[in-house]
C-alpha cells in the first residue's frame, strides 16, 4: 500500500495547473496567487498526514474521504489561516472547502463548518481588494481542476472523469486531458509516496511507526492532452 500525503498531491496539482494553457490563466496577473493557493490548498491535512486514522473495525488506514466529520472539518479553518500573509490565496482555500463539501451542506452537524468557512474566504476577500467574488469563483476553477486531475494520477482512478468541458482520463501511468490544454506537450510528472504494509492497524502511532521506516516510493508518469 502506497501513501501519498495531501500536501505533495497538492504540489502534484500545481505543477499539472502551471503549464495549463486553456481559459486565460497564463496571462492572468493573479496566476501566481492561484498556483500559491493550488499548491497549499492541502496543508491542512499535514496533521492528519503525521499521525493517520484507522477504522476501528477494520484496521485499515483511513484516507481523506473516511475520515470522522470532524477530523475532515478542522482541515480547512487550519489550510486557510497559513496563507494568511496572501489573503487573495487563502480566500481561494476557503471557497475549495465550501465547494468540495457542498453536498455536505445539510448534513447535520455541517451547518457550522459552512458558517466559518464562509466569513474566512469573505474576511480574506475583502483583505485582497479590490479582487471580487466573480473574479475569486473565476479562478477557483482552475484550482479545482488541477485538484482532481492529481487525485485521479495519485489515486490511479481509471474511469473516465469530466469536470467542466474537460473530459480525463488515467490508463497507466499517463493522464490524458481532453481538449487539449497543454499545447500539444507531453508533460513528465512525478509524485512521492511510502509503501506501508496493508494490513491490519491497532491504532494511527502503529501506522506513524510503519511510515517512519517506510520506503519512499517515486510514481512517475505523463500528463497530456488527447490528440486531436
Amino acid at each position: 500500500m502506497i501513501l501519498i500525503t495531501q500536501p505533495d498531491h497538492a504540489a502534484l496539482a500545481a505543477s499539472m495547473m502551471t503549464v495549463w494553457q486553456d481559459g486565460g490563466l497564463s496571462a492572468s496577473p493573479r496566476r501566481d496567487l492561484v498556483l500559491l493557493a493550488t499548491r497549499a490548498h492541502d496543508d491542512g491535512w499535514i496533521e492528519e498526514d503525521r499521525h493517520p486514522s484507522v477504522d476501528p473495525t477494520t484496521g485499515a488506514v483511513l484516507d481523506f474521504k473516511a475520515l470522522p466529520d470532524a477530523a475532515r472539518q478542522g482541515v480547512w479553518p487550519r489550510a486557510v489561516k497559513r496563507l494568511a500573509s496572501t489573503p487573495y490565496a487563502a480566500a481561494l482555500v476557503a471557497e475549495h472547502a465550501i465547494e468540495v463539501y457542498a453536498s455536505l451542506r445539510s448534513r447535520d452537524g455541517w451547518g457550522p463548518f459552512f458558517d466559518t468557512m464562509e466569513q474566512l474566504r469573505d474576511a480574506y476577500l475583502a483583505a485582497a481588494a479590490p479582487y471580487t467574488l466573480d473574479e475569486l469563483k473565476s479562478d477557483y476553477w482552475f484550482l479545482r481542476m488541477a485538484d482532481l486531475l492529481s487525485l485521479a494520477f495519485c489515486n490511479d482512478w481509471t474511469e473516465p472523469m469530466q469536470f467542466g468541458a474537460y473530459r480525463f482520463q488515467v490508463e497507466g501511468r499517463s493522464l490524458t486531458v481532453s481538449p487539449d490544454p497543454f499545447g500539444g506537450r507531453e508533460i513528465p510528472v512525478h509524485v512521492t509516496g511510502r509503501r506501508v504494509p496493508g494490513e491490519r492497524y491497532d491504532s494511527g502511532h502503529e501506522v506513524a511507526r510503519a511510515l517512519a521506516s517506510a520506503p519512499v516510493v517515486a510514481i512517475t508518469g505523463v500528463v497530456r492532452g488527447a490528440a486531436a
